[in-house]
């Protein structure tokens, strides 16, 4: 039987990236201090550092906002459309006796 796949927080993954950026053990230690792979690791040490300037970059968070509000704003239409169609089978189950 198989185990089931473990889930890291962001947090925690970027603990660990940033534990390999700063270069004081090997990737080899801190795999084993964090209980992962060593080539999670070195992915997630990849990862950080290509994404490292988009944190610095004007507007990033500002874009982040805004796909959070786009998203947000179709999944409301979703529901409501989903409240009406729910409202009118009710009524019509109702008519038909079921």
């Amino acid at each position: 039987m198989k185990a089931k796949r473990r889930r890291h927080d962001p947090e925690f993954k970027a603990r660990v990236a940033l534990e390999a950026i700063k270069g004081v053990k090997t990737v080899q230690q801190i795999a084993k201090d964090f209980d992962v792979h060593p080539v999670q690791v070195s992915e997630w040490k990849k990862t950080m550092m290509a994404g490292a300037a988009g944190v610095f970059g004007p507007g990033s968070s500002k874009a982040v906002a805004e796909d959070f509000e786009h998203e947000r704003a179709q999944l409301h239409a979703k529901i409501g459309q989903q409240a009406v169609e729910l409202d009118w089978l009710t009524k019509k189950s109702k008519q038909l006796g079921l």
